[in-house]
């Protein structure tokens, strides 16, 4: 009995900050070690780089000790070096080939967002977004058949605009580029001439135009040449403040401007439909999708890895890193799409690309253990109840900031391999929660609105959690016990016993 006791005293003790994990420790793989620093390598698609790099640096003020290195080379440079091998990861707004496939086997497509493609134009007379175009204006273009602004069939499409009579100049890339995959990908749907004789890919040969590598090249040729027009993503459209047309949709009723709500209709009924990672992705896709609402020239953007990561990683060790950094991209990382025009993935398209990191091995052994034993029904009901009344991680998510940071997973797996494992825990767990959901979103909810507030918490618990990692060698009922009267033990020196000695001194030095 005494024992029993003595380890609900301790499990009241962690229970305030460890009771709000409950999210499956499954759903998120093993996060990277704080005591080794790891250099991640990229390479590839220009289209999702201001994404790519804010993600970069917001995991970085997470995990300090994880630096990745990304290359914005264009999708074809990207799946060259992850076909040699030559980086830990690749992205590419086209996916593979059958062909290039057979270059890499192995290869996994992680969808990692979903973007646009905008038509870019220099036209004095015309304002900002003034102008519209058909596919059948957009095709005529390209092909080098429309030559003149004031063309007949532009003319009919843009009635209320004085189109002047002027040459028309074609920017495109020169590089392989995904942009252009997904560029071209639509012209050959929406134009039969177009597929049989350019055709689609990450390079194409153009029959018409001058051309420069990169989005930045395209929208340098536009904006120093007047009367040129251009396909850029829409997202560097948008920060470079460059005019770009509306595209008329797929059932031709309406000219839809590119914006994060129609690029979302576009690619609304595509989930349903996708292959696994594993598979072959060479026939997705989303352009001249139906819908009055879509956009017709979007597309998912594509994170590339392969299902062994030995032969692109340095150990074991980085290839897990690899595994949270994408993870975390497509789940906790889609908070920060919308800001740079970039659609957030939805769920059912982060489960697929989830479905797929979870194969992933290191030399045939598989990283992110996702097919664990299942927690009991006792454990599922607890988990179920506190799921209901809460929605998700408290007060040290609050603290950190976000369900990855190391400290909340250090909590998840005290919570799941040493309190979870015992019946004493489970009884404290039933009987807990109640208590504790009645003060914890009020801390919180303080928390997130007084950042000073947040800072306190943070500097109060900190030391806590520090010396909560000895009980991850516990193993049995009686080392919980031991380790964790320990940790009380140590705890309550910490923040009772030396501040008391110290007033107690400094009193008894005045006094005296």
């Amino acid at each position: 009995m005494k024992t029993k006791t003595s380890l609900l005293i301790l499990l009241t003790a962690l229970g305030a900050i460890i009771t709000p994990l409950y999210a499956d420790a499954a759903t998120a793989p093993e996060a990277p070690n704080p005591n080794v620093q790891y250099d991640l390598t990229g390479a590839g698609a220009t289209f999702p780089f201001p994404l790519i790099d804010l993600w970069r640096v917001e995991y970085n003020n997470i995990y300090d000790n994880v630096n990745l290195n990304y290359q914005s080379i264009g999708s074809g440079g990207g799946i060259k070096q992850h076909i040699e091998k030559t980086v830990n990861f690749a992205a590419s707004d086209a996916p593979m080939k059958e062909s290039e496939r057979e270059l890499a086997p192995g290869t996994l497509h992680i969808p990692e967002s979903i973007g646009g493609v905008v038509l870019v134009y220099n036209l004095p007379e015309v304002p900002n977004k003034g102008l519209k175009l058909t596919a059948e204006d957009i095709s005529g273009i390209f092909l080098g058949k429309i030559t003149k602004w004031n063309d007949p069939k532009i003319v009919a499409t843009n009635p209320e605009l004085n189109l002047p009579d002027k040459n028309i100049v074609t920017a495109q890339r020169s590089d392989g580029s995904g942009t252009t995959f997904v560029f071209t990908d639509y012209l050959s749907v929406v134009s039969p001439e177009w597929h049989d004789k350019v055709g689609k890919g990450k390079s194409v040969p153009w029959p018409t135009g001058l051309a420069a590598a990169g989005n930045e090249g395209v929208a340098r040729i536009v904006k120093s040449t007047e009367y040129a027009i251009g396909y850029v993503e829409l997202a560097y459209a948008f920060q470079t403040g460059m005019s770009y047309a509306s595209i008329q949709n797929a059932d031709k009723s309406a000219f839809i401007e590119p914006s994060l709500d129609s690029i979302s209709a576009a690619s609304s009924g595509a989930a349903d439909s996708l292959p696994a990672a594993k598979d072959s992705w060479a026939d997705v896709s989303i352009v001249n999708a139906p819908g009055s609402n879509s956009y017709p020239i979007a597309s998912f953007t594509y994170l590339l890895v392969y299902d062994d990561l030995k032969p692109v990683t340095k150990n074991k060790e980085q290839a897990k890193a690899v595994i949270h950094l994408i993870n975390w991209m497509i789940t906790d990382g889609q908070e920060f799409s919308s800001s740079l025009l970039y659609v957030p993935l939805a769920d059912k398209v982060t489960k697929l690309g989830q479905q797929g990191l979870k194969q992933i091995t290191y030399d045939g052994e598989i990283l992110w253990d996702a097919n664990a034993s299942p927690p009991s029904e006792v454990t599922q009901e607890i988990k179920q109840q506190t799921e209901t009344e809460t929605g998700g991680c408290l007060i040290a998510t609050a603290t950190y900031g976000t369900e990855m940071a190391p400290q909340v997973q250090l909590l998840r797996e005290i919570r799941d391999n040493q309190l979870m494992n015992t019946a004493s825990g489970m009884s404290f767990m039933t009987g807990f929660n109640q208590l504790y959901y009645s003060f914890s979103p009020f801390i919180a909810d303080m928390e997130r609105e007084n950042p000073a507030f947040k800072e306190m918490v943070k500097i109060g618990i900190t030391p806590l959690i520090s010396s909560l990692s000895i009980m991850q060698y516990a193993e049995s009922d009686s080392e919980v016990l031991g380790y964790g009267i320990g940790v009380i033990m140590m705890n309550l020196g910490m923040y009772l016993a030396a501040p008391a000695m110290l007033i107690f001194g400094l009193n008894k030095k005045y006094r005296g």
